[in-house]
């Protein structure tokens, strides 16, 4: 009996402590990012670099607090695998975004054109602009899902209890975007999974970064919308002759079934790779 209510009271600590992380995050964001419009007039400044420096200073918060550690035991210490871990996990998700539109121009059913937009147009100091903003992003996005919280559990309740449900809250974090639709917010939980399955390998937030970064940036140069939002980067975009089942529709290729397909089949490269896994700190400490 007295182990359960043990048991329970641990659990009830965790959870206050990452829910009080997520929080702070999703308030702290929000007044962020109303500070960020007003200055930089942009909702994608606003939207990636408030969710990143919430995200950074709620981290330092808890880590330093309920830890008696640094921001870097979150998974973003700079040790031996580090480099290789972050370009593994770039050529995999920028590899998984040339398949995922590539490979349906091979077939036939869609095609690259030039892009009329004058919003889609390149120009050199837009390409750089745009590709650090989302750079931005995919960490803001890692410390948020795959930081604090997320680990903290992983500890305490290994892998699988906790990479699920923290894919379906990173499903749930999108629902709000433009053109979500049913198949979108499946792909987009099981590329939570993804990448919470990245940092349980790799035992660092690099390799989930590398992954979430090379997606999200290989799209943009194709004009494809990425979770909603157009930001086309090349002058050129991609037009579809197939329906929005494969397309994704609104929501962009997260959407169709081709990137259904590229999840798993990043999924089980991850499982073959061997990589060496970095020390965790937030993983060996003891609640």
């Amino acid at each position: 009996m007295e182990e359960t209510s043990s048991s329970a009271s641990k659990l009830f600590g965790l959870l206050v402590r990452g829910g009080l992380f997520l929080i702070f995050i999703r308030f702290g964001g929000g007044l962020f990012g109303v500070l960020l419009y007003w200055l930089f007039d942009s909702i994608l400044v606003a939207s990636a670099m408030s969710l990143f420096f919430a995200a950074v200073v709620a981290s330092a918060f808890v880590v330093r607090t309920f830890e008696r550690g640094r921001l870097e035991d979150i998974g973003m210490a700079w040790g031996r695998d580090s480099l290789r871990h972050l370009w593994i996990g770039l050529a995999l998700g920028a590899g998984a975004g040339l398949l995922v539109m590539l490979g349906p121009v091979a077939a036939g059913a869609a095609s690259v054109i030039p892009a009329t937009e004058a919003a889609n147009a390149f120009t050199p100091g837009k390409f750089v602009f745009v590709s650090v903003i989302l750079l931005f992003g995919a960490v803001g996005e890692e410390l948020m899902f795959r930081g604090y919280a997320f680990q903290i559990l992983l500890r305490e309740y290994g892998p699988w209890w906790v990479i699920v449900p923290f894919g379906a809250l990173f499903a749930l974090a999108h629902l709000d975007n433009p053109g979500m639709s049913w198949l979108g917010i499946a792909n987009t939980g099981l590329w939570g999974v993804l990448l919470g399955y990245s940092f349980f390998r790799s035992g660092d937030l690099w390799l989930p970064i590398g992954l979430h970064f090379g997606w999200n940036w290989v799209l943009p140069l194709f004009g494809v919308n990425l979770s909603g939002f157009t930001m086309g980067l090349t002058g050129y975009t991609l037009r579809w002759s197939a329906g929005a089942l494969w397309s994704g529709g609104a929501y962009g290729v997260e959407a169709g079934v081709p990137a259904t397909a590229v999840v798993f089949g990043v999924g089980i490269l991850l499982w073959k790779l061997r990589l060496e896994r970095q020390p965790a700190p937030l993983l060996e400490q003891s609640s």
